[in-house]
């Protein structure tokens, strides 16, 4: 019999929140985001779910030409752009879009001779986030010098926020907004700034594309809102079973180095499942767990291939009982939260061992 961990991958979902998408940005094409394997949800697998959206984002060159070998042929863009000229043979021949924000990229791109196609540009602009894009002072310059090489077909304006999802980033998205605006009026040209906070939160941002990352595979990219507040469904739940329970003594501790204790007579059970298959190691005690569909804590410290839990009040809990580490049930942003991490995080680091269904 198996070991009984396994991340359930829930496409429905993934659709489902792919017109919560559409009903906060009914005018803007969307460009889902599923770099980093689908924020680890599987590339193909998310985009079959995802496939009514207009566009694909990601970084990696190959996964772009493997959802084009798979057969889609709507927009892909790399987010980062290429970083070497011998790429861009690969992007013209499969149809790709890319990303262009430093001068290094400018002159691969005035070098290069097409074999026939043109090159789709999204051209970033720096409004704030001070991490990829041309300044405000570079960007007209960048902007004429696409314009005038041949090879460049279609381009669209693009930045990103970097505060979207805080409940007071108003003043700084507007700034940000201002700085876009700024150089964006007049050119007639698509543009795209929102990301899952913005797109829920403003408005104002959404544009020709929009970008939705997080809010697609079900987490609420917004600190003051839950996920089932803004009717996203969890597209992954770690399920596990308890494979052993301790009977422990007022005093005994549990897992390496005893950094829990119990204070009373309990018992704990322990849970096939740890940070060799994407659990975070540094959650404390207390993050919580559910067992048998109710909600406990973790004690002790995550091990490598087990976790302990609290079994305080579920009579009922023996070994081979369902255990859920996050997902239908408890969100991964509490998780998170109780880790002192972001969703992202853990959605990202499912190991490669661990089973997935769907």
């Amino acid at each position: 019999m198996s070991r009984p961990i396994q991340a359930l991958i829930d496409l429905s979902a993934l659709e489902h929140n792919l017109s919560v998408v559409r009903r906060y940005a009914p005018r803007s094409r969307v460009m889902a985001v599923i770099k980093a394997d689908a924020y680890g949800h599987g590339l193909l697998r998310a985009a079959e779910a995802l496939k009514r959206t207009e566009g694909f984002a990601m970084l990696e060159i190959d996964a772009a030409v493997r959802l084009r070998e798979a057969g889609y042929r709507q927009a892909i863009l790399l987010l980062e752009g290429f970083f070497a000229m011998e790429e861009l043979a690969w992007i013209e021949k499969y149809h790709l879009s890319t990303v262009v924000h430093h001068h290094e990229q400018l002159a691969m791109l005035s070098a290069y001779r097409p074999r026939g196609g043109r090159l789709d540009v999204f051209l970033k602009l720096n409004t704030g986030m001070n991490r990829l894009g041309f300044t405000l002072e570079q960007f007209s310059a960048a902007l004429e010098t696409l314009k005038a090489n041949p090879a460049i077909g279609q381009i669209t304006l693009m930045t990103h926020f970097s505060r979207a999802d805080e409940s007071d980033g108003n003043e700084s998205i507007a700034a940000q907004l201002q700085r876009f605006n700024a150089v964006a009026k007049g050119r007639n040209l698509p543009c795209s700034l929102a990301n899952s906070a913005a797109i829920l939160r403003y408005p104002e941002t959404h544009a020709d594309w929009v970008r939705p990352g997080i809010m697609l595979y079900g987490a609420s990219p917004l600190p003051d809102k839950t996920a089932d507040e803004l009717d996203l469904h969890p597209a992954m739940t770690i399920s596990s079973r308890i494979i052993a329970v301790q009977a422990l003594k007022s005093g005994d501790g549990v897992g390496y180095g005893h950094m829990f204790r119990a204070d009373r007579p309990m018992r704990a059970g322990i849970v096939a499942g740890g940070y060799a298959d994407g659990y975070p190691r540094h959650a404390p005690a207390g993050t919580p767990v559910l067992v048998n569909g109710r909600r406990t804590r973790l004690i002790g410290r995550v091990s490598m291939d087990m976790l302990h839990v609290d079994l305080s009040g579920i009579e009922d809990a023996d070994v081979g009982s369902p255990v859920t580490l996050w997902g239908k049930g408890l969100p991964v942003d509490e998780v998170a939260q109780s880790a002192g991490t972001v969703s992202y995080e853990l959605l990202c680091a499912l190991a490669p061992r661990m089973p997935i269904v769907t």
